[in-house]
């Protein structure tokens, strides 16, 4: 499906705050450039949940593990260091980087 497509499909059928449906199309949009991984890095899984529901999209088919623009998320560049993905998106193994440096495109 093209990009403009999703979107329009989901500004047709969305019913809520027009900042939620800006901000999943926003995360649509990065997501094409740093991958599904830093999503979960930046995004709460219930957050990353409700944007998905919005688009109508899995971001884990919508697009790669890790982008072209991966390397520059201060976060992904963190998690590499471990081994288990998701225990660093649960919070079970911390990353060595301060919340706000989370959303760090260097």
């Amino acid at each position: 499906m093209r990009m403009l497509e999703l979107f329009d499909g989901a500004v047709h059928r969305f019913s809520g705050q027009l900042d939620e449906l800006e901000s999943a199309i926003g995360m649509y949009v990065l997501g094409r450039h740093v991958g599904w991984k830093v999503l979960y890095l930046v995004h709460t899984k219930k957050t990353v949940a409700k944007y998905e529901a919005i688009l109508g999209i899995k971001v884990r088919e919508a697009f790669d593990e890790a982008g072209p623009e991966s390397n520059r998320s201060l976060a992904f560049l963190a998690a590499q260091a471990f081994s288990n993905f998701w225990k660093v998106v649960s919070g079970a193994q911390k990353l060595d980087i301060a919340r706000e440096q989370r959303r760090t495109l260097k």
